[in-house]
């Protein structure tokens, strides 16, 4: 049995340990769960420690890492991994597509103690020099090895079919398909005249998720790449049909969760994220940004942060994490860290607003303008998301209990030392 097969029963260890870890009463959470609100991300292998997603948990953070056909290096991207966690990432996604896939994906799950994901379209794309040469079955194949190896959720382009592709031929867009498994997908259907197997054959690929009781995570091919694209009819084709199959995995006792929505200007955020989740019957909704200009290369970790707060606002649950380099080049160890740091920094505006996350949120807040209202130095920098950063720069500070803002004339310290408030 699945998880949510069981959680209809009962509740579960898994239930428990994340109503102790999020502080919400675990008969919610169950509820939660079965009506797919709320996934739980763990394989059944429990290589991983269970992270919660969805409707009142806190926001979780995710950071892809990985080879591409120009970088290879499994040192780097299992250090990469290391950093991403270290630095409060709450899961991380292998997207390589360089060297011994096996390999690299099985030293990053020995790794990192995090739920991991995969996108196993990549490693049956790389087998071969053209995509029309991919069979279904060795599709399938990557997905059940990925499963089996131990990852807690895969992206699947189940959503890119044929009135999706007809949405595409029909539009106007400027970048057409952004979505690399996207691409492979439609690439794939366009050069053998036929149907997406993960949709046409989408009752199989339930039965594998089932066996290992992994997360679908339904992937958005036809997602905008950039500001023109946004809202297009392609992209919302897209999502019907996706709401569509998160019924599908919910009768299947298979959990799942949406992703979306690429480039979207600020004014149609709120429209985008509320149609996910309308659509998906609320289902758990994964965001890459939406990235909310296009003029910001080597500055995209802040332009994603920008739109996955206003997303979270909304009822975005889970932020994979844009970094400097997105649009530019393989991201490095510094690229990684800092792009986990500002989408933790946006995580955490969702939870002071979000429902069943506020309070708990807003006293972490209060914590610190409490040590900041004495001029506790020390416990100020422990409470900061990035303390190491913060020591750095107050370093630079040479008065001992003020900062060199403002010296000794520190608002704070004029009015600790007026006694008539």
């Amino acid at each position: 049995m699945t998880l949510l097969d069981r959680a209809r029963t009962g509740i579960t260890d898994e239930i428990r340990y994340i109503s102790d870890k999020e502080g919400i009463d675990a008969e919610v959470i169950r509820s939660l769960l079965c009506k797919g609100e709320i996934v739980i991300l763990q394989n059944n292998s429990k290589r991983a420690e269970p992270v919660g997603v969805g409707r009142m948990l806190s926001t979780k953070v995710n950071v892809n890492v990985g080879t591409s056909t120009s970088s290879s290096s499994l040192e780097e991207e299992v250090e990469k991994a290391r950093v991403g966690v270290e630095s409060g990432a709450d899961t991380v996604m292998d997207l390589s597509t360089g060297g011994d896939l096996d390999l690299i994906r099985q030293s990053i799950l020995r790794a990192v103690k995090t739920p991991v994901g995969t996108v196993p379209i990549y490693q049956a794309a790389c087998k071969h020099t053209s995509i029309a040469d991919i069979s279904s079955d060795e599709m399938f194949n990557a997905l059940r090895k990925h499963c089996k190896d131990g990852v807690d959720f895969v992206t699947v382009h189940a959503g890119v079919n044929r009135k999706s592709l007809e949405a595409l031929r029909s539009s106007n867009r400027m970048l057409g398909v952004v979505s690399r498994g996207g691409a492979i997908t439609a690439a794939w259907m366009l050069q053998n005249d036929s149907e997406n197997p993960f949709y046409s054959e989408f009752d199989y690929l339930l039965e594998i998720l089932s066996e290992y009781d992994v997360v679908a995570s339904l992937g958005d091919g036809m997602r905008p790449g950039c500001i023109d694209d946004s809202s297009d009819r392609p992209e919302f084709t897209e999502l019907i049909t996706i709401g569509e199959l998160v019924e599908r995995c919910r009768r299947a006792g298979v959990q799942s969760m949406v992703e979306g929505p690429g480039h979207v200007p600020l004014d149609e955020i709120e429209t985008s994220v509320k149609a996910m989740k309308y659509l998906s019957n609320g289902a758990p909704v994964y965001l890459l940004g939406p990235l909310v200009t296009d003029l910001a290369p080597g500055y995209d970790h802040f332009t994603a942060a920008i739109g996955g707060a206003i997303a979270g606002i909304h009822g975005a649950d889970f932020l994979c994490v844009t970094t400097p380099s997105e649009h530019l080049a393989l991201p490095n160890r510094e690229d990684i860290r800092n792009g986990v740091i500002v989408t933790r920094i946006a995580a955490h505006a969702i939870d002071l607003v979000k429902e069943g996350q506020r309070e708990r949120a807003r006293r972490m807040d209060r914590e610190i303008a409490k040590a900041r209202r004495d001029l506790n130095w020390q416990r100020q920098l422990e409470l900061a998301i990035d303390p190491e950063h913060a020591r750095r720069i107050h370093s630079r500070s040479k008065e001992s209990d003020v900062c060199s803002i403002c010296g000794d004339l520190c608002a704070i310290k004029t009015m600790n030392e007026t006694d008539s408030l």
